[in-house]
């Protein structure tokens, strides 16, 4: 049965997660077993990054994704089959990118060490070294020992997802389904300091709000004016634009500068000030340091939602398919 690691009941205790509910997460899990596979996962990701600047909000946003439906089990990376529509293939999921990436650098791992690493694992830590990379530095500490799921449903990706048409109230129940509480909601939407969103996430702020095609008062009259430049129609899906204006490739806190200007892009990010304790938060996380020591506390907790730990589930050979 899958365990549970809610960490607001089970802390990070001596760099074991989960431990409390019999399965565990800890730091080094393959130092026995892989002992170069961080150093490999490492080292393929940031050949990969220097090459191509997007790939930190990529992985960033697949790992969340994954960790959102049954835990982070690495059931997003599995494809459609005949009989089956995948998570990958989920309305909310057809913007994530670089699954190709990932199936090549556990193909690196499993030249080291066959059927020791799951693509679970290799997914979380390439999420973290992506991030990392520009900082020379690990922003946060990836626990280990995830299992494969073997079930990917689309449908399950629907009703899990946080939306980029979300209020504060759904978006604190999606986040509390998983364990994660309003300053982990907070922290980790921070999240789009880097990346794009798609013009069809939130155009209907621009041009038909309400109904009556009208435009988000509560959003920034100037930047929605530049945002009218770029997405000039309700049905544009295909163009994009930064999440954090002039700051979309630099991981940094400006994405809660721009929160407090009323320019976050989606309903999603403009909720985060519309309630009085997020606002606290937000204004928290204007200090930078603050920001990273906090994001680097959220992601433990994000990376162990639902896990598969001990005999539970598979190590994939493949990250694309069930063995």
């Amino acid at each position: 049965m899958r365990k549970q690691a809610l960490i607001l009941v089970c802390i990070v205790v001596f760099g074991v997660v989960g431990s409390c509910h019999g399965g565990s997460l800890k730091k080094g899990y393959y130092d026995n077993t892989c002992p170069d596979a961080e150093a490999i996962i490492k080292n393929a990701t940031e050949k990969r990054v220097a090459n191509d600047p997007t790939l930190p909000a990529r992985f960033l946003r697949m790992h969340f994704h994954d960790c959102f439906v049954r835990g982070c089990d690495g059931s997003v990376l599995l494809n459609s089959t005949t009989n089956n529509t995948s998570e990958k293939d989920a309305i909310p999921n057809l913007t994530l990118a670089g699954f190709d990436v990932i199936d090549d650098i556990k193909a690196e791992v499993e030249k080291e060490c066959s059927n020791v690493v799951s693509c679970a694992d290799v997914l979380a830590l390439a999420a973290r070294d992506a991030v990392s990379f520009k900082f020379q530095k690990p922003l946060w500490n990836v626990l280990t020992g995830r299992r494969d799921g073997t079930v990917s449903q689309a449908s399950e990706a629907l009703a899990n997802l946080p939306s980029p048409f979300s209020n504060f109230s759904t978006l604190v129940q999606k986040f509390a389904n998983k364990g994660l509480n309003v300053k982990d909601l907070v922290v980790l939407s921070g999240g789009h300091t880097i990346g794009v969103g798609h013009c069809n996430t939130f155009s209907n702020r621009l041009y038909n709000f309400t109904g009556n095609g009208d435009q988000d008062p509560s959003l920034n009259a100037t930047y929605a004016t530049f945002l009218k430049t770029q997405c000039q129609s309700l049905s544009d899906s295909t163009t994009f634009v930064a999440m954090d204006p002039g700051s979309g490739l630099t991981f940094d806190n400006n994405y809660y500068v721009t929160l407090k200007q009323n320019k976050g892009l989606f309903q999603s990010d403009a909720a985060l000030i519309t309630n009085e304790i997020s606002r606290i938060i937000v204004d928290e996380l204007l200090v930078s340091d603050v920001f990273f020591r906090e994001f680097a506390l959220s992601m433990v907790k994000m990376g162990a939602i639902g896990v598969l730990t001990g005999n539970e589930g598979e190590i994939r050979k493949k990250c694309s398919v069930v063995n």
